[in-house]
C-alpha cells in the first residue's frame, strides 16, 4: 500500500512539473552563416516558444548589437500557432572588422519577465591576400612608396557592382507632376472648347440628325422593294413589314398611335387627319389585304402585291409635310425641287 502511494505521489509531481514547464516560455538564438567575410551579411534568428496569448516582445537594436556587429534591419516577426505559439524574430547584421565575436545573449520580454537566449559566436574574416599584395603593403608600411596603387594591392570589392533594376513606379513618380500638369491643361482646353461651341452653335455635342417621317418611310420602302420577298412566296412577311412601315410613318406624321391600333381604326383616324381621299383609299387597300394575308391565309395575286407597294409610295408622298427650300437650296439652282420631284415619281418606277 505504501509503495502504491509513493507511485501516485511521483506521478502527481511529474504532471505538476510538466504543467509548469508547459506554461514557461523558452527562447533560443541561432545565426546563419556563422562565418562571413568583411561586409557580408548574416541572419540572427531569435525564437520564442510560449503559451498562446502571451505578450512577447523582442529587443530592438537601433544600430549595434555589440561593438563591431552592426544591425542593418529587423525583419517582420513570423508567427506559428499549434498547441503553443512560436514567434521568430530575424535580425540582419554585418561587420567590417575581422575577428571572432562572442554574443553572450539576446533579450526577450515575456510580459514582465526578461528572458535571455543562449550565447553564440560570429566569425568575420578578411579576404585572403596574395604574397605580392602583402609585399606591397609592407612597402606602404615602411613608407617606401608615396601613392597607393590598387592594382598592385589586388584588392577588389566583395561584390561586383550591381545595376539598379528598373522599377516602373519609380519612373512614374518622376513623371507624375508633369503628367498631372498636361492632364490639367487638356481638361481646361476641353472646357474652353465646349463653352465656345455652346456659345456659337447652341449645344455642347452635335445633336443626332433625325430624318423627317416621310424620308425614313421612303427609305424603308425602297429597301423592301429591292428585297422582292413577295416573289419568293413570303407574302405574309412582305405584308407584315409593309404595314409596319406605314404604321410607323402614321405615328410620326399624324401623332396617331397606329402600331397599337387595328386596321379599321387606323383608316378612320387617318381619314379625319387628311382630306386626301385617294391616299386614304390606298391605305385601306393595303391594310385590309394585309389582314387577309396574315390572318385568313389569303394568297394574293402578283398584281395585288405590286398595287400594295404602289399605294404605299403614293400614301407617303401625298401625306408628307412639304418643306420649303432654304436660301442655300434656292441658290443651288433648285436642287431641292429636283429631289422632291424624284421622290414623287418613285411610285411611277414600280
Amino acid at each position: 500500500m505504501l509503495r502504491l502511494k509513493n507511485i501516485l505521489l511521483l506521478a502527481l509531481l511529474c504532471c505538476t512539473s510538466f504543467s509548469l514547464f508547459a506554461q514557461k516560455t523558452t527562447v533560443r538564438a541561432t545565426i546563419q552563416p556563422s562565418d562571413i567575410l568583411i561586409g557580408e551579411q548574416a541572419i540572427i534568428s531569435v525564437e520564442a516558444i510560449a503559451p498562446k496569448g502571451r505578450n512577447i516582445q523582442f529587443q530592438v537594436y537601433p544600430d549595434t548589437l555589440i561593438k563591431g556587429i552592426e544591425v542593418l534591419d529587423m525583419l517582420k516577426i513570423d508567427t506559428t500557432n499549434t498547441e503553443v505559439m512560436t514567434l521568430t524574430q530575424r535580425y540582419v547584421v554585418t561587420s567590417f572588422d575581422s575577428t571572432l565575436y562572442h554574443v553572450p545573449h539576446m533579450m526577450v520580454i515575456d510580459g514582465t519577465d526578461t528572458l535571455l537566449t543562449n550565447d553564440f559566436g560570429l566569425k568575420v574574416s578578411a579576404p585572403q591576400l596574395s604574397d605580392s599584395t602583402l609585399a606591397y603593403l609592407e612597402k606602404l608600411k615602411n613608407n617606401e612608396t608615396d601613392s597607393i596603387d590598387f592594382v598592385k594591392l589586388q584588392l577588389n570589392d566583395i561584390k561586383d557592382i550591381q545595376s539598379q533594376p528598373f522599377v516602373l513606379m519609380d519612373f512614374l513618380e518622376d513623371l507624375l507632376i508633369p503628367l498631372l500638369g498636361v492632364l490639367l491643361l487638356a481638361i481646361i482646353g476641353l472646357v474652353v472648347y465646349f463653352i465656345l461651341r455652346k456659345k456659337k452653335m447652341g449645344y455642347y455635342f452635335k445633336p443626332k440628325v433625325e430624318l423627317p417621317p416621310h424620308v425614313t418611310a421612303l427609305q424603308k420602302l425602297d429597301k423592301l422593294k429591292a428585297s422582292k420577298i413577295w416573289q419568293r412566296g413570303q407574302e405574309k412577311e412582305y405584308y407584315t413589314e409593309l404595314t409596319d412601315i406605314l404604321r410607323g410613318y402614321i405615328d410620326r406624321r399624324f401623332g396617331i398611335d397606329a402600331p397599337e391600333m387595328i386596321s379599321e381604326d387606323i383608316i378612320s383616324a387617318v381619314h379625319l387627319a387628311t382630306d386626301t381621299r385617294s391616299a386614304t383609299d390606298g391605305l385601306a387597300q393595303i391594310l385590309r389585304l394585309a389582314d387577309m394575308v396574315k390572318f385568313a391565309k389569303y394568297v394574293p395575286f402578283t398584281d395585288e402585291n405590286d398595287l400594295s407597294l404602289v399605294n404605299a409610295y403614293l400614301f407617303v408622298n401625298q401625306t408628307k409635310i412639304e418643306e420649303r427650300p432654304t436660301l442655300e437650296e434656292q441658290k443651288d439652282g433648285g436642287e431641292g425641287t429636283v429631289v422632291k420631284n424624284k421622290e414623287q415619281n418613285k411610285a411611277k418606277d414600280i
